[in-house]
């Protein structure tokens, strides 16, 4: 049977029983589910990682006990996600966890083919950033309890890296670790998740008023203080962070660009005071001429991507791995050489799938924070994928950014877990109003629906006058008085 389901925004479908087609707006629209074939996705990248663990433990001769449990324990915590995500949720459209758990994976094997402690860390950081994952989408559901959080984030998240200055250690130059002995934490990761938390709540509790003041001054102390960390890479990720959210909120392009402008006369006196610091950025676009001092990186990662083809000369046995953080920031590089370009051309089809879905989830969000939040994250995994792909091939100049998921750090994977959590809390809020009406409709209108769901909509017959005929009564003759 036919019904007329009245939607929120006063307009009206048409909608079979059976669930057939909807007509809203005097147009067809059929509905569309995702595409997203669990089960055969999740047995492709296991089948993947199966190979890429085989190609590591029988590298030597006896085979490690440790790597497998590693490598099996992966396997596990992926189905199993799979499996009750499934269960607790109804659905089976898990497209943002499967492409993590492939780059996670990607991560794992790298972190493997160094030495067995790298990959038992990487393997407990994704753990715990599956947690961190889950337990912020439950705090994201709830607005009410992120505007009252709001405030003490900030206040923690500035407290943070302010203690960075005075108890981070100098590695390469730069103050963004601190050593705990069996571990080092940088602080400066966990504060981007925080970064966008506090910008999406304030702009959504700004919504009457387009001042970003309180925001920009929260922008300002974190960036200066990373300035003072000199961590210009994660400097330059949180000031794009800041654009991106500024303009979704303001759409003022005027402000922005004025904020742009003001901080480019920044970089250029802290370059006119500091000149030590633009000796880190003299080799750009000329790496070749300073091939075996400050470019030997960049080159050393063009010469190897190249040599690896579209297959990749196999897990262990590129070149790349002897040159310094080829599991860090050249990871990338390291991934095409014993990987194969079609295995980087995958990892950077994923980041584009993170945005595609990010998109997507806005359409149908709830609210302006769930948008904002998502287009955030997805912007600045973006953003930070593109500093690193982009900085050792000599495109942009070589920041010392991590690769998202696939870099070796508990920090960075614990991070890049949260941002997910934007993304994916944005598809989830909200759901279309179930209908408040349902009306019977006549064997005229059943053939009616259908005509339409063949594409015939109805015309409606423009009406025709007709001639009024007036009827002549015959009066009755008046009776006359007796």
């Amino acid at each position: 049977m036919l019904k007329y389901k009245f939607k929120s925004d006063s307009n009206f479908a048409i909608e079979k029983s059976e669930g057939g087609v909807t007509v809203a707006e005097g147009k067809t629209k059929k509905r569309s589910q995702p595409a997203f074939k669990q089960v055969t996705v999740m047995v492709f990248i296991t089948l993947f990682q199966m190979l890429s663990s085989a190609c590591v433990l029988y590298r030597d001769e006896q085979m490690s006990f440790t790597l497998v449990c590693v490598f099996m324990g992966y396997i596990v915590v992926e189905w199993l996600y799979m499996m009750i995500g499934t269960l607790a949720t109804g659905t089976d459209y898990f497209e943002l966890e499967a492409m993590a758990f492939f780059l996670c994976g990607i991560g794992i094997t790298v972190c493997a083919s160094f030495n067995e402690s790298y990959a038992v860390k990487q393997l407990a950081a994704v753990l715990m950033g599956i947690a961190g994952y889950l337990i912020l989408q439950v705090l994201l559901k709830n607005i009410d309890l992120c505007q009252k959080v709001r405030l003490p984030v900030a206040i923690i998240s500035i407290v943070i890296l302010i203690a960075n200055l005075f108890l981070a250690g100098t590695t390469n130059g730069t103050l963004n670790w601190i050593d705990f002995g069996l571990f080092s934490v940088q602080p400066s990761e966990f504060v981007k998740v925080a970064f966008i938390f506090v910008g999406a709540v304030t702009l959504e509790y700004l919504i009457s008023n387009t001042s970003l003041t309180k925001y920009i001054i929260f922008s300002v102390a974190c960036i200066g203080l990373l300035f003072l960390m000199q961590d210009f890479g994660t400097a330059l990720i949180f000031f794009f962070t800041f654009i991106l959210i500024a303009f979704m909120r303001s759409g003022d392009v005027r402000t922005l660009a004025l904020i742009v402008t003001v901080a480019l006369l920044g970089a250029v006196l802290i370059i006119y005071f500091k000149p030590y610091i633009a000796n880190r950025f003299q080799a750009y676009r000329h790496v070749w001429q300073y091939a075996d001092t400050t470019g030997y990186q960049q080159v050393r990662t063009l010469v190897y991507m190249a040599s690896g083809g579209l297959l990749g000369l196999g897990i262990g046995e590129g070149m790349l791995r002897n040159v310094y953080a080829a599991s860090t920031d050249l990871v990338f590089g390291l991934v095409c050489e014993e990987m194969g370009l079609i295995t980087g051309l995958c990892v950077l089809a994923c980041f584009v799938g993170f945005a595609l879905f990010a998109v997507r989830s806005v359409r149908q969000s709830g609210s302006s924070f769930y948008a904002i939040a998502a287009c955030a994250a997805a912007g600045m995994l973006l953003f930070q994928l593109s500093l690193n792909v982009f900085g050792i091939t000599d495109i942009l100049p070589l920041t010392g950014v991590t690769l998202p998921f696939v870099s070796r750090g508990g920090s960075s994977m614990i991070c890049s877990w949260g941002l997910l959590a934007y993304i994916r809390t944005a598809g989830l809020q909200f759901n279309p109003p179930e209908p408040i009406a349902s009306i019977p409709v006549s064997n005229a209108g059943r053939k009616r629906a259908v005509r339409m769901q063949n594409g015939d909509i109805p015309v409606a017959k423009k009406a025709v006058s007709k001639p009024v005929q007036t009827v002549k009564t015959a009066q009755k003759p008046a009776q006359r008085k007796k």
